[in-house]
């Protein structure tokens, strides 16, 4: 018995201690999110939505997305996105941001900020792990709702990072393949021009951020993954 219970206690250490966010919860630029994470509580206390919605949640090109509405319409979304999130501190943040939505019909995740070409970027494989660790906690509560990750576009700025960015995506793809009510939308090809290179005409003058004739371009993308799967 006793050997047990030293089992068990030690399997429970190993999980909380082996938590891919567990080193990421503290830190200050995780932190530094939490006045976007109470703006969205506070939407969700004042806004009521259809149960049938949409909910998409990620980083700025979610937030910029000012035409949302009316490019998915008539599928009535709920938008959640904060300027430069990563998984890192979305994986801390999911319950908060994505349970209180309990009806909804799918939700649609573009997180891209993980590899950007810095030394602190992350490995393909840990960006997996976050990412399999964010399904995990909106299995807890949404156990079959679909959610699509938006693989993360190919962009004239973070254009050296790409060969560990494109990993990063075939992982999350590969994974979404093996998983139900998981769906990969690929987006390499619509933002790759005849060179090989990004499209630069799909994107604001920052080189990473969607224009309008990138939005529509996404838009096409998602819709069709949308009606495959929820029609």
């Amino acid at each position: 018995m006793k050997k047990i219970l030293i089992l068990l206690a030690l399997s429970l250490y190993l999980t909380i201690a082996c938590s891919p966010i567990r080193i990421y919860r503290d830190m200050p630029e995780v932190k530094a999110w939490e006045t976007e994470i109470l703006k969205f509580e506070e939407l969700d206390k004042s806004e009521t939505y259809p149960d049938n919605s949409i909910l998409f949640a990620g980083s700025s090109s979610i937030r910029l997305w000012s035409t949302i509405d009316n490019d998915l319409s008539p599928y009535p979304v709920i938008q959640r996105g904060y300027g430069g999130a990563k998984l890192s501190d979305f994986a801390v943040y999911t319950e908060r941001i994505i349970w209180p939505h309990k009806n909804i019909d799918g939700i649609v995740l573009f997180i891209a900020n993980d590899i950007s070409g810095h030394e602190t970027d992350k490995s393909p494989e840990e960006v997996l792990k976050l990412f399999k660790y964010v399904v995990k906690t909106i299995r807890k509560e949404l156990p079959e709702t679909p959610v699509f990750w938006v693989g993360i576009t190919p962009t004239e700025l973070r254009w050296e990072a790409w060969p560990q960015i494109r990993e990063a995506n075939n992982l999350i793809r590969d994974y979404t393949i093996k998983n139900s009510d998981l769906y990969f939308i690929a987006t390499e090809r619509s933002f790759i021009n005849e060179d090989g290179k990004p499209r630069p005409e799909l994107f604001l003058s920052d080189k990473l951020h969607l224009n309008d004739e990138g939005y529509r371009v996404w838009t096409e993308l998602i819709r069709y993954d949308l009606d495959r799967v929820l029609k």
